[in-house]
């Protein structure tokens, strides 16, 4: 689940706070379909959460747990 660049990328986004789509996407600078897959993936594992609000979703870290493990990767990666 942490395996991919993109997915550690979209985490340290959200460690600073709540984003929607369109926010990580311009951030990141991926395609849509590729932002959603990697969504669903950390979401289904229960890294981040969501809420809708109108059209848009919001993305969020699920638990404080998950910086604590982004920060580990990242250090041990460096």
């Amino acid at each position: 689940m942490l395996s991919t660049p993109i997915r550690l990328r979209i985490i340290c986004a959200l460690c600073v706070g709540e984003k929607n789509v369109s926010h990580l996407m311009d951030e990141i600078a991926v395609s849509q379909p590729s932002m959603s897959r990697h969504l669903n993936v950390l979401y289904r594992a229960g890294v981040v959460a969501k809420r809708r609000s109108g059209a848009q979703v919001f993305y969020r870290i699920a638990e404080d747990s998950v910086v604590l493990i982004r920060t580990a990767v990242c250090s041990q990666a460096q």
